[in-house]
């Protein structure tokens, strides 16, 4: 089980292709937010939340039924995020939560940064908000579905795609394919 805030020796241990459960919070980003980070970044103002030894999930949850904490909850194809992605990895954020591939650059910088890429499932969007236990925005509410939220989970799945050690599942799933020669 990992509990944000993370550090290295959190994440030394996991390999690529680990399957993994979150508990604690995380916070959500896609991107509208990363693109807004970035900017601040660059002018070096802070952020609206700390990320350091954090998790970001990217994902734009539906809102909520009552009775519920949040809507259905997929993750979004993280590659849209990795023009975004690195200079997060270097203020300390230390899992990332999508699906799909990340760029060769992305994959550098979390061994660089001692981070881990994790996939959720894709599909299972009203099957991964069962996991999470409460949601709100606490930053740049005008930006509806892609403000930032605070998500409290319990036993979030994943698994870890690409970890600190440059190990890539997607990567090994691939190379044992072709070996099968299917």
């Amino acid at each position: 089980m990992l509990t944000p805030p993370l550090t290295d020796t959190d994440l030394l241990s996991l390999r690529a292709g680990d399957a993994i459960r979150i508990s604690g919070v995380i916070y959500t980003a896609r991107d509208a937010a990363h693109k807004r980070m970035a900017e601040l970044i660059e002018r070096g103002e802070p952020l609206p939340v700390e990320l350091a030894g954090q998790a970001i999930y990217y994902v734009g949850p539906a809102p909520a039924k009552t009775g519920h904490a949040i809507g259905p909850a997929g993750p979004t194809t993280s590659g849209r995020m990795d023009s975004y992605t690195i200079p997060l990895l270097r203020l300390g954020v230390k899992l990332l939560i999508g699906k799909g591939y990340r760029s060769p650059e992305v994959k550098a910088a979390l061994v660089e940064n001692r981070a881990v890429y994790a996939a959720a499932v894709g599909g299972a969007a009203a099957l991964l908000a069962r996991h999470i236990r409460s949601s709100r925005v606490v930053a740049w509410p005008e930006l509806g579905t892609e403000a930032i939220h605070e998500l409290t989970v319990e036993g979030f799945p994943a698994i870890v795609i690409n970890d600190c050690h440059g190990g890539d599942a997607y990567a090994d799933g691939r190379a044992a394919w072709e070996e099968r020669g299917e």
